[in-house]
This record gives C-alpha cells, sequence and structure tokens, in this order.
C-alpha cells in the first residue's frame, strides 16, 4: 500500500468515528429540545417553541451538515466534479438552514422583547454566518462558474481548506458558547440531569468537529 492510499483508508476511517460524535450530539440535541424543553415550532406562540428552532438548526447546518460537505469532498471516492457539485450543493443547503436557524432567534426575542446580538455567543453566530456565506460565494465563483485560471485556482486552494476549517471551529465555538449562556440562562445546577445533557452534547459537537478535521487534513495529502 503506497503512502496516498494510507492517508485515503485513515481518513476514512476517521469519518466513521466522527459519524458516531455527530449522530450523537444529534440525537442529544433533541432529546434537550423534545423532552427537557418541550419541542420546537417555528410558527408557535410560545417563544420558547420558536427559540428552540435555532439551536437544533444551527448545529445540524453550519456544523453536521458542513462537516459533512467537508469530509464528503476529501474521503468520498467519486469523479472530481461530482464531489465539487455535492460539496457546493449541501453548504447551500447548510447556509439556507443556518439562516431559518438565525431568524428563528430573532423572532423569539422580537416576542420577548429582548435586545439582539448582544452577547460573546450572537457575535460569534453572526460573525460566522456571515463568513460562511462570504467563503461560499467566494468558492462558487472560483472553482464552478465562471472558474478562476488554473493558477489562481491552485493559489486559493490552500486558503479555501484553511479557511473552511476555521469556519468549522467558529461555528463549534458559538455551539459551545450558546449551549453554556443557555444554561446559565435557566440556572441550570451542575447536578441536574439537563445540565450534564448539555455537557455531554457540547463534548460530541467538539470531538465531532476534531474528527471531522483530522479527516479532511489527512484526506488532503490523498490528493
Amino acid at each position: 500500500m503506497d503512502r496516498r492510499s494510507e492517508y485515503y483508508s485513515a481518513a476514512s476511517r476517521l469519518t466513521y468515528v466522527a459519524h458516531f460524535f455527530g449522530l450523537t450530539a444529534l440525537i442529544l440535541i433533541l432529546i434537550w429540545l423534545l423532552h427537557y424543553r418541550g419541542g420546537l415550532n417555528y410558527e408557535s406562540n410560545n417563544p420558547d417553541l420558536v427559540f428552540n428552532v435555532h439551536p437544533f438548526l444551527m448545529f445540524f447546518s453550519l456544523i453536521f451538515l458542513g462537516g459533512e460537505a467537508m469530509m464528503a469532498y476529501k474521503t468520498v471516492r467519486a469523479t472530481h466534479p461530482v464531489k465539487k457539485s455535492v460539496h457546493m450543493l449541501v453548504h447551500l443547503l447548510a447556509i439556507v438552514l443556518a439562516i431559518v436557524g438565525i431568524c428563528a432567534a430573532f423572532k423569539y426575542h422580537d416576542m420577548i422583547y429582548k435586545e439582539d446580538v448582544y452577547s460573546l455567543h450572537s457575535w460569534i453566530g453572526i460573525t460566522t454566518i456571515c463568513m460562511y456565506c462570504l467563503q461560499w460565494v467566494f468558492g462558487f465563483f472560483t472553482f464552478m462558474f465562471p472558474r478562476a485560471s488554473v493558477p489562481t485556482r491552485n493559489k486559493f486552494v490552500p486558503w479555501h481548506l484553511c479557511g473552511g476549517r476555521a469556519l468549522l471551529y467558529m461555528a463549534i465555538c458559538a455551539a459551545l458558547t450558546g449551549l453554556l449562556e443557555k444554561s446559565t440562562f435557566l440556572q441550570l445546577s451542575p447536578h441536574q440531569h439537563e445540565s450534564r445533557l448539555l455537557n455531554f452534547t457540547g463534548l460530541a459537537i467538539l470531538l465531532f468537529g476534531i474528527f471531522v478535521d483530522l479527516s479532511v487534513a489527512l484526506g488532503y495529502y490523498t490528493l
């Protein structure tokens, strides 16, 4: 087995671990929102149910789908045009869902007459979604249509890769500060089951990001 095949094999195995933690985090978030927080409904007259759409969609979009798009491009055996198209479309879906998630947070604040974008969590989150959109736009015009010249694309690839990995960690940072902020706002005791559930959720989210990043980093050497 040559070195390139070794890297691909290792990257592929790491994606299984990443999927385990990603699905674990998704299940824990749903348990939290459905069991402890009463569910989620964007059209509800209950502001709490409207807000619950926010953490679910923000994790599912920028973190889970974002990570899936990165791993699909670097670790799945397929033709280059197919991988680029899947990568672009999954990221686009993530952006659409993230916008709905952001709107849920603003709608919640309007319903309870609360100030918008006042916390570190919100600052990181807004910055992340803006940079995520810019990353997608620049990537689309550079690599998809109308496409830059080959030398320009080659120069842009490392920056695009590093930017994507940085954005994944920014989204994770926003998620973790959001969970901490919500736990503090709800005045949850460290000994309560809900507080422990949030801790395990945050840990699963972080581990998902770490293993996505490791698989993408190893996948880079399979090119």
